[in-house]
């Protein structure tokens, strides 16, 4: 089971996770949100010891500079990739083909700017409450990607989503589920019934990618995980923000 955690620490951060086998990987999804809160801890930390020095807005950027550093941008590229290739209107095939592009065009970085300035803001708008919601919103919106990665479709023969599209099992679905209601309940000690409009921000913006991929590439990749995870992420924020 602790190959599984290793696995998708790997996976979604760039933090040394030892020697693995390709294996490993099908276990790892239960272990997303666990993952998350790990990540979302790290980034509350900085954000607390950075808002003792600076004004809010300087701590929100740090506490997401900090999480760019520790996943790599991971799901930032897919956000990217994705608005790009879905942003041309282009056929499928061509639209795929977009998405695979290391270099990042005119709609994807509009899409990363503004999703960064989204998330500096909201951060730095609910001040002490960001820890919390940093540590509540990582974990939820990587437990979110890793149900899409298990519900599919897939649509990818090969890729690194290829080896993880299994179901959970009874303990992979507790594991997921106990570190979601852990991140969720944290929040709703300090915020109480905001954290529900922070849920429905989550699956709002998650659903709003998976519905768009669908209708456009009838089916889901890497990308469109990437993309679920970052607006799922904000749409959190944003949630727990309007119901303040």
């Amino acid at each position: 089971m602790l190959r599984g955690a290793r696995a998708a620490l790997a996976f979604l951060t760039r933090l040394p996770a030892g020697a693995l086998h390709a294996d490993d990987f099908a276990r790892a999804p239960a272990w997303f949100a666990t993952v998350g809160l790990l990540i979302g801890a790290l980034q509350a930390l900085v954000f607390a010891v950075a808002a003792l020095l600076w004004p809010l807005e300087l701590a929100a950027l740090l506490a997401v500079a900090v999480g760019l550093l520790i996943t790599g941008g991971l799901h930032e590229d897919g956000l990217a990739d994705l608005f790009d290739g879905l942003g041309s209107g282009r056929p499928k095939e061509r639209a795929l083909e977009i998405m695979r592009d290391s270099q990042i065009g005119s709609f994807g970085a509009l899409a990363l700017g503004l999703a960064m300035a989204a998330r500096i803001m909201a951060l730095a708008t609910l001040g002490p409450l960001a820890c919390v919601a940093l540590i509540a919103g990582q974990a939820g919106s990587r437990g979110l990607m890793a149900i899409l990665l298990r519900t599919g479709p897939y649509l990818r023969s090969s890729g690194a989503g290829t080896g993880m599209t299994g179901p959970f099992g009874a303990r992979g679905a507790a594991l997921l589920g106990a570190a979601l209601v852990f991140g969720f309940g944290l929040l709703g000690w300090y915020a109480g019934w905001a954290v529900l409009g922070g849920i429905a921000g989550l699956l709002i913006g998650a659903g709003l990618i998976r519905i768009w991929a669908m209708n456009r590439l009838g089916g889901l990749t890497g990308d469109v995980f990437g993309a679920a995870q970052v607006l799922g992420d904000i749409g959190f924020l944003l949630g727990v923000l309007a119901c303040l």
